[in-house]
């Protein structure tokens, strides 16, 4: 060994070597023999302990020589990595990071595919903020909402049943109005959790604002018309009966399409059977007026066009209907009988000539040799048999009564409910599905008067009948498509700041200008009544105070702005809601003749029908 330097350290007691190595320190190697020069070895340092040096220190001296000890941990060092080592290197932290990420993004990744194809229900994580109560109540009823949007699943199945519920004159304020009067402004009606929805424009192809018979064409038949025609076309004028001859501009309605695919139909109305809505289902007619032969010009009748009661009767696809129920018995028979109870319909029209439809049905399902039933009150639908194939119910001379005030006796008049049900009891049997058309057509009715209440009434007793057939068809709800709309809306509003739980009847505040009160709902057009303008002692023009009358009464007229003969339709977009087969498919704004596409694709009816080949396929499976 060769002394390279000293170093003084505090004296010790005993003597020891100790191996460190010292930076900075450089000396001559020997190489060890048998080691090329490449492998030779730095030299190796230590301290020796020399407490016979007469100093006290430690000496520092290098050397070649390495223990056996120092060896083999250097060949270690040269050979191998430590598992721990490895563990707290870098390389083992980048890695553990990047395969976390990777992991992360397929999880993420599979957790998007579960949630677009439904596989999975989709769950939501909230943080619990500390909230006031009156705040707290509103997030969780939007959490509560979010989960309901969240749970919505697409269904695309055929749809084997469709129940198509219409409310005349239901427009957007009149559902807000009919669903705080029943159910109060935190409530909601049957058909508002529908999990689909859409809005309609109404425009008839001549009018900005459209009546019953051209907005039914469109919402029926998939095709605009001119105000006042049923089932045909825009080349088709009103009253223009020869024009309406031409079968090229005849167009069909979906029960129609429906009667060809072999599925049972029929419809439900609290209107005349023959009255502009049902009308567009199975009659071809250039004026809505032409119920019966009474109210048809001459010339008309000499050209040959057909009433349409007659087309109701006579005719395909109405002699086929499976269920026919509502008004218009002096539509269908002359010579009818007026009572207090059931007084004739002296805006329609009565029938003069002898006829009596009914009887002329009944003979013809006779001679066919099918099962049929006359209903005409109470006892009669109660004590239906359900088993027959064909169903007529007529109840009144012209519309049914209110529903706030029909008797509900044997011999009074049934409800829209009460007929939707008796109507599904009769349907459901038939193996490829049915097809019924519900109207709630007195809620068109009170509006032209200006009875708010009653019209409300009237659009409360429709809600009922969807959610009895909710009820009725639970265990089919997946392959029945449900859709609930209106063909036009009325000039009614929902005006100023009344307080929360207020009537909705009640009056909302007085005029900021003459300080007179008025009501949370007026209309913008109304008949005489509802035009209430008065002149005082002193020769004053100004309008009448509400609170001298009853505003809770069913005939309560609604005050209006413009003086008319009657109340006026409006022209507002109408919401169309939907649940089922191919419900989704009402989703934006829509023309109100894109209604009768929707149905047509759903149930592969029409347009979309099954080819031969593909209806034989569908009937050996049994799932047509």
């Amino acid at each position: 060994m060769y002394e390279q330097d000293s170093v003084e350290l505090p004296r010790r007691s005993f003597e020891t070597e100790l191996f460190l190595p010292i930076r900075g320190m450089s000396t001559e190697t020997d190489r060890e023999p048998g080691t090329s020069t490449t492998q030779q070895q730095a030299p190796r340092y230590y301290l020796k302990s020399a407490a016979t040096n007469g100093r006290g220190g430690l000496n520092v001296y290098v050397s070649n020589r390495r223990s056996s000890f120092c060896e083999q941990m250097q060949r270690d060092g040269q050979n191998s990595f430590s598992f721990r080592d490895f563990l707290k290197s870098k390389l083992f932290v980048s890695i553990l990071i990047v395969g976390a990420v990777f992991i992360t993004l397929i999880c993420i990744g599979f957790v998007v595919m579960y949630e677009r194809d439904g596989s999975v229900t989709q769950t939501i994580d909230v943080w619990r903020d500390k909230l006031t109560s009156e705040q707290l109540v509103w997030f969780e009823s939007g959490l509560d909402e979010l989960k309901k949007a969240l749970a919505v699943q697409i269904n695309t199945k055929r749809a084997k049943n469709v129940i198509l519920f219409v409310g005349d004159g239901m427009g957007p304020v009149s559902v807000t109005a009919g669903r705080i009067f029943k159910h109060g402004e935190g409530g909601k009606l049957s058909w508002e959790d529908f999990p689909h929805m859409g809005l309609l424009k109404t425009y008839s192809m001549d009018k900005q604002v459209p009546d019953s018979a051209s907005t039914a064409t469109a919402l029926f038949g998939g095709v605009k018309a001119n105000y006042h025609t049923n089932g045909v076309d825009s080349g088709v004028l009103k009253e223009d009966c020869q024009a309406s001859q031409n079968k090229s501009h005849h167009v069909e309605s979906i029960l129609y399409w429906a009667q060809k695919a072999g599925k049972g139909t029929g419809f439900v109305t609290t209107t005349r059977v023959t009255h502009a809505t049902p009308a567009s289902l199975f009659a071809n007619v250039p004026d809505r007026a032409w119920e019966c032969e009474a109210k048809m010009p001459l010339d008309a009748k000499n050209q040959g066009c057909i009433d349409i009661a007659r087309q109701l009767i006579e005719k395909e696809p109405g002699s086929k209907f499976n269920v026919i129920m509502g008004g218009g018995r002096q539509c269908l028979v002359s010579g009818v009988e007026d009572s207090e109870n059931d007084p004739l319909d002296t805006w329609s029209c009565i029938s003069e000539d002898g006829r009596d439809l009914i009887e002329k049905w009944s003979t013809d399902k006779m001679e066919k040799e099918q099962t049929f039933a006359v209903v005409q009150n109470n006892s009669d639908l109660e004590n239906l048999d359900v088993s027959s194939e064909f169903v007529l119910g007529v109840f009144a001379n012209g519309h049914l009564a209110y529903d706030h005030e029909r008797d509900k006796g044997a011999s009074g008049m049934p409800s829209l409910e009460e007929m939707t049900t008796a109507a599904l009891r009769v349907l459901r049997k038939h193996q490829k599905g049915f097809f019924l058309v519900v109207e709630g057509g007195m809620i068109d009715q009170a509006h032209h008067r200006g009875w708010a209440k009653t019209a409300l009434s009237e659009l409360a007793a429709m809600d009922d009948a969807v959610a009895a057939t909710l009820k009725i068809m639970a265990r089919e709800l997946d392959e029945t498509l449900i859709i609930v709309t209106s063909d036009h809306a009325h000039t009614l509003s929902m005006n100023g700041y009344p307080d929360k739980g207020n009537s909705i009847f009640g009056v909302a505040q007085n005029s900021r200008i003459d300080n007179i009160p008025y009501t949370t709902l007026t209309y913008g057009t109304g008949g005489p009544g509802g035009y209430q303008v008065e002149v005082d002692g002193d020769g004053k023009v100004h309008r009448r105070d509400p609170t001298l009358d009853d505003t809770e009464d069913y005939k309560y007229i609604q005050q209006v702005a413009v003086l008319t003969d009657e109340n006026i339709h409006g022209g507002v977009d109408v919401a169309v809601h939907a649940m089922g087969p191919m419900a989704h498919l009402f989703h934006c704004v829509h023309e109100n003749s894109y209604v009768a596409h929707v149905i047509s694709y759903a149930a592969r009816i029409g347009r979309f029908r099954d080819s031969s080949a593909a209806g034989a396929f569908f009937d050996l499976l049994g799932l047509s």
